[in-house]
C-alpha cells in the first residue's frame, strides 16, 4: 500500500457518518466526527473517537465549509478524509484541497469529480464516449410538441432544481423557480431541459475502479419509487430487464468510468423507457445512498474497497458473483399525506425487528431538526429471491416501532405489497398514480385508535379508587367519544364504560374488549385474539402534540396484512394552529428558512387563489405557500433568509368579496 491510513475523518453527519465509522473500526482505524452545533450530541458524534465542532447550524456555515473540515482533520491528527454523500461529496475544489494538505482523499480525482459535476458538460463526454443520451431542449424555443419538459439543475441532484412541465404557459415560471432552488441549494443556477419520459424506470449500475485499470460493474439497482424526484425504494438487481439490456447499461457504465479515468465507488444512472430504450442521466462520483442493496446481492463492504483503492491497493480482475435480491425502503420522518411534509421532534423509539440491516444516525431520544434531510433509517432486507426479501422488509417495517413522530412507514409497507411492485411493473410515475389509495385510513388503524381510547380511558392500576371503576355512571344513555388522527386519516372511537368488567364499543361491530389496563389492550377481533401495547409520550414538533403510540404483532387477518405499530395524536387537544387564526392568515406549515419570496409581494399587492407567495426550505426540501384566495395581501411578515417555527404568521390574504 503506498497511502496507509490510520485515522479517518468523515466530512458529513448521521446515518452515512455513522455507516462508514463502521467499517473504519473493523479496518482498525481511529475515527473523527465533525459536527454542528445542532448535531453536537449526535450519534455520529457520539460514534466516533473524536469530534471537532464547526460553529453554526446552517449547512453552509457548517458541512459545506471544506476550509473549517480540513482545519479539523488537521487538529485531531486524522491522515484521510471520506466524504460520504451529499454536501461536499462531489466538490472538487474540496477534494484537491484535501490532498493539497497532506491528506488522503477517499474518492475519484478531482478531475474526474469536475468532469461530472455539470450535467450538461457531463452529458456531452457521455456522447463523445458513445453511451446514449436525450436530446436537449432549448427553454426558449420549446414548443407545445417538446411537452412534456423535464428541468434539472446542472450543478446537484437529490431532486433539487427539478420541475416538470406539462404547460408552455408555466415554464417561466418553473424555470425561474428551477433557477433559484439550484442556486440556493448548489450555489449555481444553471438549469437544462430534456424530454420528460413518462414512466420511465430509473436504473443505474455500481461502478468501483482502481488506480490500476480495473473497473467493476457491480450490477444493476432499480430506484423507479420516488418522491419528489428523491428514491423512497430501491433494490438490486434491477428485476426484470432483459439480459441484452443489463449487459448494455454494464457496457455503458464502464465506458463512462473509463472516459473520465475514474477511481473509487461511483454509479451511473440511466432513464429506462417505456420501449426498452436507455438514457445516460447522470454520473454520481461518490457512494450512493442506496449502496447496501450492492453490498447484500455481492457480499462486499464497498466503504472498506474504498479505502483500500485509495491506500493504492488493486482489485480482482473481476468482481465476485451476486446471490440472491436485496430491497431497501428509506423510512423518513415526513407525513406522506400531508404533501411529504417534514417532521421534527424527538424520536422516542426506532426498533425494526427481523434479520433485515437498519442503518441508522438516530438513537432512542435523539432529536429530529429542520436543518438536514429527513431520513431516520434505510431499511434492508436480502434474500434468495425478490419475492422473499419484500416479504421480510415488509413485514420488518410493520412490525417496526417508531414513536415519538409521524413517517411514511405505512406508505413504505404498502408500496411493497403493493400489486405493481410485487410484478415488477416500476416506473417514476408510481406515486403519482397510487399516492391516495397508499395514504387513506386502514381498518388496523382504527383498531388501534380503540385502544388507544380505551388505554387512555383507563386509570393507572395505584391509582384512586373512584378513577379506578372506570368512570362507570348510573346514566349510561351517552357514550364517550374519543377522537385521533394518524397518517392523514382521523378516527373516532365511542365505548360505555361498564359497572364491572371492561367497557363496551359503540359503532365497531365484531370488536370485543377483552381486558383494558392503561398500557396493554386485549380485543377479539372476528374471533381473534389481538393484543395492544399502548404508550404514551411527550413530543415537541412546534405544535406541542403530545401522541399515543399502539404496537401489536403483525398479523394476516381475511388475507390481507395489517400494520403492527401505529402513531395516534388526540384530535380536540391538538387542533391545527390555522383553526384558531383569522380567515386568510397563513401559517408556517413546518419549522424552516424562506429562501424565496415572489417578485413584487408587498402588502397592498393583488393576489390570486393558489398563487405562490413564499417559499420554505425544510430538511432539504423546498415547500410553497400559496395565496388561500384572490384578494389583496394586507400584511407579510416573512423575509428572506428569515428562520421561522411552525405556526409562524407569514402572510395575510384579505379575500376579494363577491359583487
Amino acid at each position: 500500500m503506498t497511502n496507509p491510513i490510520t485515522s479517518l475523518l468523515v466530512a458529513n453527519r448521521g446515518e452515512i457518518a455513522v455507516r462508514v465509522f463502521r467499517t473504519a473500526r473493523a479496518l482498525g482505524l481511529a475515527t473523527v466526527a465533525v459536527h454542528s452545533d445542532p448535531d453536537a450530541d449526535a450519534l455520529h458524534v457520539r460514534e466516533a473517537d473524536a469530534a471537532v465542532r464547526l460553529p453554526g447550524a446552517a449547512p453552509a456555515d457548517t458541512y459545506l465549509r471544506g476550509d473549517l473540515v480540513i482545519k479539523a482533520a488537521l487538529a485531531a491528527g486524522a491522515d484521510a478524509v471520506h466524504p460520504g454523500y451529499g454536501f461536499l461529496s462531489e466538490n472538487a475544489g474540496f477534494a484537491r484541497e484535501v490532498v493539497a494538505a497532506g491528506l488522503t482523499w477517499i474518492g475519484p480525482p478531482p478531475e474526474a469529480i469536475e468532469a461530472m459535476a455539470s450535467k450538461t458538460r457531463a452529458k456531452e463526454l457521455m456522447r463523445a464516449a458513445g453511451v446514449p443520451l436525450l436530446d436537449p431542449v432549448d427553454p426558449a424555443d420549446a414548443t407545445a410538441a417538446d411537452l412534456p419538459l423535464l428541468l434539472k439543475a446542472a450543478a446537484g441532484g437529490g431532486g433539487r432544481g427539478m420541475r416538470v412541465v406539462r404547460d408552455l404557459d408555466t415554464l417561466k415560471e418553473e424555470l425561474e423557480g428551477a433557477c433559484a432552488e439550484a442556486r440556493s441549494a448548489f450555489g449555481d443556477g444553471e438549469v437544462f431541459a430534456e424530454p420528460y419520459v413518462e414512466r420511465g424506470r430509473h436504473v443505474e449500475v455500481q461502478i468501483l475502479a482502481d488506480s490500476h485499470g480495473t473497473v467493476w460493474a457491480l450490477g444493476t439497482r432499480d430506484c423507479s419509487l420516488q418522491r419528489r424526484h428523491q428514491k423512497v425504494i430501491e433494490e438490486a438487481p434491477a428485476p426484470a430487464l432483459p439480459e441484452a439490456l443489463r449487459a448494455g447499461l454494464h457496457e455503458a457504465a464502464v465506458a463512462a468510468a473509463r472516459a473520465v479515468s475514474y477511481q473509487g465507488a461511483g454509479t451511473v444512472e440511466f432513464l429506462v423507457a417505456a420501449d426498452g430504450r436507455p438514457y445516460f442521466l447522470e454520473m454520481n462520483t461518490r457512494l450512493q445512498v442506496e449502496h447496501p442493496v450492492t453490498e447484500a446481492v455481492f457480499g462486499l463492504d464497498l466503504v472498506a474497497l474504498q479505502l483500500r483503492i485509495a491506500e493504492g491497493a488493486a482489485l480482482p480482475l473481476t468482481p465476485p458473483e451476486p446471490a440472491g435480491h436485496a430491497v431497501e425502503a428509506r423510512l423518513y420522518a415526513e407525513d406522506p399525506a400531508r404533501d411529504w411534509r417534514p417532521q421534527t421532534g424527538v424520536l422516542h423509539t426506532l426498533a425494526v425487528p427481523g434479520a433485515v440491516r437498519v442503518d441508522t444516525g438516530f438513537a432512542d431520544g435523539d432529536t429530529v431538526g429542520i436543518h438536514y434531510d429527513p431520513m431516520l433509517a434505510k431499511v434492508v432486507a436480502h434474500a434468495p429471491t425478490r419475492a422473499e426479501a419484500v416479504r421480510a422488509l415488509a413485514q420488518a417495517l410493520a412490525g417496526a416501532r417508531i414513536h415519538g413522530l409521524t413517517t411514511n412507514r405505512e406508505l413504505l409497507v404498502r408500496s411493497l405489497r403493493h400489486p405493481e411492485f410485487a410484478e415488477a411493473r416500476l416506473d417514476t410515475g408510481f406515486y403519482e398514480r397510487h399516492l391516495g389509495a397508499l395514504t387513506e385510513g386502514s381498518p388496523d388503524a382504527t383498531l388501534a385508535a380503540v385502544a388507544a381510547a380505551l388505554a387512555d380511558a383507563a386509570p393507572a392500576p395505584d391509582g384512586p379508587l373512584a378513577a379506578r371503576l372506570g368512570g362507570w355512571r348510573n346514566l349510561r344513555s351517552q357514550p364517550q367519544i374519543r377522537r385521533y388522527s394518524a397518517a392523514g386519516a382521523e378516527y373516532e372511537v365511542r365505548y360505555r364504560p361498564a359497572r364491572s368488567g371492561p367497557p363496551e364499543l359503540v359503532d365497531h361491530p365484531g370488536v370485543r374488549v377483552l381486558a383494558v389496563e392503561s398500557d396493554r389492550v386485549t380485543l377479539e377481533v372476528e374471533g381473534v385474539r389481538r393484543m395492544f401495547h399502548v404508550k404514551r409520550k411527550s413530543n415537541t414538533d412546534g405544535a406541542g402534540a403530545a401522541e399515543t403510540y399502539v404496537d401489536s404483532p403483525p398479523v394476516f387477518g381475511g388475507g390481507t396484512p395489517t400494520l403492527g405499530a401505529h402513531t395516534l395524536t388526540s384530535v380536540p387537544r391538538f387542533a391545527d394552529p390555522q383553526d384558531r387564526t383569522e380567515p386568510g392568515s397563513l401559517l408556517a406549515p413546518m419549522p424552516g428558512t424562506v429562501v424565496r419570496v415572489a417578485e413584487g409581494l408587498a402588502p397592498g399587492a393583488a393576489v390570486t387563489a393558489g398563487q405562490p407567495l413564499l417559499w420554505l426550505e425544510a430538511m432539504k426540501m423546498e415547500h410553497r405557500i400559496v395565496s388561500p384566495a384572490s384578494g389583496t395581501l394586507t400584511a407579510l411578515h416573512a423575509t428572506l433568509g428569515h428562520t421561522v417555527e411552525f405556526g409562524a404568521l407569514l402572510a395575510v390574504v384579505q379575500e376579494e368579496q363577491p359583487a
